[in-house]
């Protein structure tokens, strides 16, 4: 199996653990804090397309799909705190946003050899992955940390367990 045919294996798992806490949520919950000074799910959600989409163009760059115009600013460390519903986008956006930018990063990935991927990462991006490889590999670590917190707004709610 070659590099990126694992990659893109590892990403099954954190894709369906993503889209299984999301799928009986409102956009209302998207807002609920796990607790005070966490970051609600939009926020969440926003910051992880942002990052998945810029980390990406950093290692292959011109391969993923644009974000839409003022996308990325709703998603800062700036807007974090804000909790109002207006400030943010509606969970089927997100989902779509999600997908677009997942179906570009397998793109990106797929047209990589093992050579590519074993490639060192920029300079600036090191801390997030010494390799391009380990930079796509990073994005299910990324996505499954902030599921991680969803679990405890799932539960505020009522919801049982999933996994």
């Amino acid at each position: 199996m070659s590099i990126a045919q694992h990659i893109k294996t590892s990403m099954e798992t954190p894709t369906m653990v993503v889209n299984g806490y999301l799928a009986d949520l409102s956009d209302a919950d998207l807002l609920r804090r796990p607790t005070k000074g966490a970051n609600h799910i939009a926020w969440q959600l926003g910051h992880l397309i942002v990052s998945e989409h810029n980390l990406i163009e950093m290692v292959c760059p011109g391969t993923m799909p644009k974000l839409p115009d003022s996308f990325a600013e709703k998603y800062t460390n700036d807007t974090a705190p804000v909790d109002d519903p207006a400030a943010f986008h509606k969970k089927d956006e997100y989902l779509r946003l999600m997908n677009e930018q997942r179906a570009g990063t397998l793109a990106a990935l797929e047209k990589l050899s093992d050579d590519d991927l074993e490639k060192p990462a920029p300079e600036k991006i090191q801390q997030f992955g010494a390799t391009v490889g380990t930079v796509f590999a990073g994005q299910n670590m990324h996505w499954v940390m902030h599921a991680g917190q969803w679990v405890i707004v799932r539960r505020q709610l009522g919801r049982k367990p999933l996994f």
